[in-house]
């Protein structure tokens, strides 16, 4: 099975969010599997640093606007899973990230930015691919910034090969003015309800949902979720047409990086038959974080991007109470400034219990996950979500509203589920501050009363198989159902 994997970012090489973390992990572990796999995406600087052995291997010819660019294959370090990306320095090489400027503003070119990788993926997989010794019998495409993908392999390409789009948030579509069609060398007659056209505008990710042979999300919660209206940010009406064809596969962790027992970036390592040393960790993080030192203070840890969906604005108004009844917190994010303002407000009026950082810092992460007692994510929606999982994984049983990931991955404690012992963590009956402040209270109930069953909830998200390796099956037998002669 050869499958190309089309994706805008890719951990270790570029990260700004979840996607690349699938992105890294995934084709890992589906080459463990025997997948023949090849990433393909664009030449940011860090990619083209971080790369080892990178050599150019075709020229790309034809393409929209820039016509020309080399296609360069390299390995990421210390793996065998190969990168091959667009060469193209007036359309990927300068300063910011790989969608804004160093302001945070959107780069104007991306429609020609992302048309290009998706037009340069399509050509790989057709008649007129200049790699004569490879082609893929799949295409998984990977969010709007891949879309395009699906289209130019049907209407311009006439590939042979299936295609295959995963959602990773619907709330991102690529939506641009109908002038990019002739720029991007797209067909005017496709720009149609029954085809690209969303609302006057062109949408890459409408035009991945329309044009793919298969489309997978990334927790079977969210596959149904997505054709309602609530979540389905208007183009709920195509997914429900193709609903029965929508599968769901959760994400994995990458079990290499967020292990306990081998984390690096903790004083102290534990499991789940030696949690003592999770107690150690929890006291060295109060003391880095400058917060009163007491095991049995319950310490709330958050990780998050500061916006609306992740819902933590539901936290800022019951912090207080919280607080005055012996909580802590500990929150490591950025984003909205509001939402900044309020929780550092938080930690300026109460000292030695809240401890706020803006930013991201990969090993305070890692300290949060472990040293925190619970993991508040009370995300209005989360197509999959890797910090509960990340929880699990961590004996920090996570406090979470039930949407999308969180409702597959986090099962509440309740007398069934703690007698059968599944129980893992804590789920919100709605979202609102009120059914927050409530799960938060059922876990300090627990928490300070009985440690015992305190450590059943923990050993049993512990005691889960987070890897890769499940879902990595999974998506093989997709492309395999696929490539299935009819």
């Amino acid at each position: 099975m050869r499958v190309l994997f089309v994706t805008s970012e890719v951990f270790p090489l570029i990260k700004t969010g979840g996607l690349a973390d699938v992105s890294g992990s995934l084709p890992s572990a589906l080459q463990n599997i025997g997948v023949d796999i090849r990433i393909l995406m664009p030449g940011y600087p860090a990619v083209l640093d971080k790369l080892t052995d990178l050599q150019t291997i075709a020229s790309l010819e034809n393409l929209p606007v820039i016509h020309n660019a080399s296609l360069m294959m390299g390995r990421i370090a210390d793996t065998q899973v190969k990168v091959m990306v667009i060469k193209s320095a007036s359309l990927y090489e300068r300063d910011g990230g790989p969608y804004s400027d160093a302001n945070g503003l959107e780069w104007l070119d991306n429609p020609v930015r992302f048309g290009v990788l998706s037009k340069v993926a399509a050509i790989l997989s057709g008649p007129h691919s200049p790699i004569v010794d490879w082609q893929p019998n799949v295409v998984h495409c990977n969010d709007w910034q891949t879309g395009l993908t699906p289209a130019y392999m049907k209407l311009v390409e006439h590939s042979q090969a299936k295609s295959m789009i995963s959602l990773h948030n619907m709330a991102f579509q690529g939506c641009y003015a109908p002038g990019w069609l002739s720029t991007l060398e797209l067909p005017h007659t496709n720009f149609a309800v029954e085809g690209f056209e969303y609302h006057g505008q062109l949408s890459f990710l409408k035009a991945g949902i329309f044009y793919a042979d298969a489309i997978t999300t990334v927790s079977p919660s969210y596959a149904k979720e997505i054709q309602t209206a609530e979540f389905g940010f208007g183009l709920e009406g195509l997914l429900s047409k193709r609903g029965d064809e929508i599968k769901g596969i959760l994400n994995g962790i990458e079990t290499d990086e967020w292990n306990p027992e081998a984390d690096p970036h903790l004083i102290k390592t534990y499991s789940a038959t030696k949690l003592a040393g999770k107690k150690l960790v929890k006291s060295a993080l109060q003391e880095k974080l400058g917060l009163h030192i007491d095991a049995s203070a319950p310490l709330l840890g958050v990780v998050s991007r500061l916006t609306h969906q992740k819902g933590l604005d539901m936290l800022v108004p019951i912090m207080q109470n919280l607080l005055d009844s012996g909580c802590q917190l500990a929150l490591l994010g950025s984003g909205e400034s509001a939402l900044e303002n309020a929780f550092s407000n938080l930690a300026i009026n109460n000292p030695e219990s809240v401890s706020v950082t803006i930013g991201y810092n990969e090993p305070l992460s890692h300290q949060i996950m472990a040293g925190c007692d619970m993991f508040i994510m009370p995300s209005r929606f989360e197509p999959c979500g890797l910090n509960q999982l990340y929880g699990l994984a961590y004996g920090t049983p996570p406090i979470v509203n039930a949407t999308g990931g969180l409702a597959d991955s986090v099962v509440d404690t309740n007398i069934i589920t703690f007698k059968n012992k599944t129980a893992n963590g804590f789920v919100m009956s709605e979202a609102s501050s009120a059914s927050l402040l409530s799960c938060i209270k059922q876990a300090l109930n627990v928490f300070n009363n009985d440690e015992s069953a305190w450590r059943q909830i923990q050993k049993n998200g512990m005691s889960l198989n987070l890897s890769w390796d499940k879902s990595a099956l999974e998506y093989l037998a997709v492309y395999q159902t696929l490539t299935k002669p009819a």
